[in-house]
Order: structure tokens, then sequence, then C-alpha cells
């Protein structure tokens, strides 16, 4: 009973994971960043006191410039900053769930309810520091500062709205490259392996039924998800996969060199990383040398790095050995960089008629 019971609480949880994780999704793709990090509170601030400078500037001149004026103008737009951003982080997570017409109308008269109101404490401020015992609202300095906040909350938000929609293409164009890298297995290596199935069923019925497991692991990643990451174990059997296929057709003339013990197998890596830079190797290096060679896979993770290095030999003259597959190298070190910050991609280099295709990204067990 009791075992009965936690597979139903089991069941009963899942689909509020994945409602949250819908939600959080829709919220990261909301148009109004995230103003709630230090980061965007710091740009905020300095933003802030460069617009009061200048509606002080703007206001008085140079020749009458008053550090007074400065500082109740500073108070006046900071707060109403502040509390702007403080009101549209709380309402983000459930703006995103709205039509963007009617949450980026609830968004700009926030901003202006705020900024009226700031205005009229404002004033409420300076008319007891003036010594004034009764207080009315100026309706003009009202009027004023409102007007200013309507400008320049839509440029704002316009610019928030073009911000998104940039980054969201980016992402589209991104997740299309990569899908057309994982989802590409080359015609020529398709009918090579079903040929070389084909000929051990007669021969080895057990090494025919190995080859048809490791193809089908290879069509398995190449329909996985456009981000999925997995574990270097994972990606690393994958390439193992892969080049039991080719040694079957290239026999003795492909020696695989594998020099990744000092990588812990729970380190994640992007699916689909290393085995189109080992098909390279093979078919630009290995398959144009007539007696073949080795083919080497060092890979080692130190400081939080993880770096994985494959060399190959390549046939005299062949200055670029990757120049039929610079979309592939482009999609991985584009997706590299996409995961894992500037910092990290994919190099390549010829040395001493060797090819080296280095990856190198920061990651943590």
């Amino acid at each position: 009973m009791t075992q009965i019971s936690n597979q139903e609480n089991s069941k009963r949880q899942q689909p509020v994971v994945k409602k949250d994780t819908a939600t959080s999704a829709k919220t990261e793709d909301f148009f109004i960043p995230d103003l709630c990090n230090v980061q965007a509170v710091l740009f905020l601030v300095l933003v802030a006191e460069l617009l009061a400078i200048v509606l002080v500037l703007a206001d008085s001149g140079l020749r009458g410039f008053s550090w007074e004026s400065l500082s109740m103008t500073s108070l006046f737009v900071q707060w109403s900053f502040l509390i702007s951003a403080a009101c549209l982080c709380q309402l983000r997570p459930r703006l995103s769930d709205w039509p963007l017409p009617q949450a980026a109308s609830v968004c700009y008269l926030l901003i202006l309810v705020v900024v009226a109101v700031t205005s009229v404490i404002g004033q409420w401020i300076q008319a007891r520091l003036n010594g004034q015992l009764a207080f009315s609202v100026d309706g003009w300095t009202l009027g004023s500062h409102v007007l200013i906040c309507a400008v320049l909350a839509g440029i704002a938000l316009r610019y928030f709205y073009l911000t998104q929609q940039l980054r969201q293409r980016q992402r589209t164009e991104l997740q299309a490259r990569i899908q057309a890298l994982q989802s590409r297995i080359r015609p020529h290596f398709l009918f090579n392996s079903m040929n070389i199935i084909a000929s051990l069923i007669a021969v080895d019925q057990r090494a025919a039924e190995e080859a048809v497991e490791d193809l089908a692991g290879l069509f398995r990643a190449s329909l996985a998800e456009v981000e999925t990451e997995v574990s270097f174990a994972e990606e690393l059997e994958l390439c193992r996969r892969y080049t039991r296929i080719e040694q079957q057709r290239l026999g003795e003339r492909l020696v695989m060199d594998w020099q990744v013990d000092q990588v812990p197998a729970e380190l994640k890596i992007p699916g689909l990383t290393l085995q189109p830079l080992l098909e390279n190797a093979i078919y630009h290096g290995i398959q144009q040398l007539p007696k073949g060679g080795s083919v080497q896979v060092m890979a080692e993770y130190q400081d939080s790095w993880l770096r994985v290095e494959i060399i190959n030999p390549v046939a005299p003259g062949a200055a670029d050995i990757a120049s039929g597959n610079r979309i592939a190298q482009q999609n991985i070190h584009d997706r590299l960089q996409a995961l894992y910050g500037p910092k990290a991609g994919l190099t390549t280099k010829l040395v001493d008629a060797k090819h080296h295709a280095v990856i190198s990204y920061p990651v943590t067990v």
C-alpha cells in the first residue's frame, strides 16, 4: 500500500513540475528584463542619476546650476526608477502569462502612476523644507513630470521589446543551426553502414547485430532535443559506437587512441559534440591515407575547464582538412558559446601534417 501511495504521489507531482518549468520559460521570454538582480539595479541608479543631471541642466543651464536642485531632482528620479523597477519585478511572473498588448499597457500605466505619486510626495517634501504649512499640488509640475515620464517610459519599453525580439530571433536561428547539426548524418555514412551490416549478416551475425545497435544509438542521439546536455560518459559511448562502425569498414587502417580517463564521467557536455569532429577526422583524414593512421582523443579536466583535443594525420598537400565541414564546426563553436559563454569554443589548426580540433569550455561537476 505504501508503494502504491508513493507512486500515486509521484504521478500527481509530475504535472506540477512541468507547469513550473513552463511558467519559468514564459517569464524568461517576457520582454521586460529581470530588474531584481544587482547589475540591473546598479544600471538603473546610474541611468537615473544621469537623467537627473540632464533635467537640471535643461532647466537652469550651466550658469544657474544648483546642487540643491540636483539633490532634489536625483531623489525624485531615483525613487521613481527604483519603485517602478521593484513593482515590475514583482509583477513580471504574472504579466508573462498575459497577451503582450495588455501586459505592455499595464507596465506603462504602472510607471506613470509611480511617477505621479512620487511627484506629489516630492512636492510635499519640498514644501515642508521651505516651511510651508499649507500644501497644494502644482498641476503644471505634476503634468510636466508625467509627460516626461510618458515619453521616456515609451522609449524604454519599446527598447525592451525590440531587444527581446532580437534575442528570440538569435535563439531561434541558433537552435535551427544546432538542429541541422544534430539531425545530420552523412548519406554516405548511412549507406556504408548498411552495406557493412548486410555483409556481416552471413559472416558474423553477432558483429552485424552490434553494428545495428551502434547505428541505432547514433540515430537516437541525432533525434534528441536541440539543447540536450549529456554526461561525458554518454557522449564518449556514442563516439565509440561510431568508431566501431567505421572500423568495420576501414579495418586495420583505423586505430583509435583514447586518452580520456582523467575526465569525470558525470561531467556535462552538449550532445553530439565530439562525434562530428571524429567523423571529420576519419572522413577527411584517415580515409584519404592508403595506410590509414591513428586518431587520438585526449581529454583533460582542470580548474573547472574541460578540454578535448582530437588529432588525426592528413594526406600530404591537404592544407585545409575541414573545408567541407565548416558548417558543423561553426555550429559546435556557436553552441558552446551559447551555453558556456564567449570564452568557450572550438579551434582547429594544422601542425606537422596533423589536424588538431580542440574544444574547451568552463563546466563544473
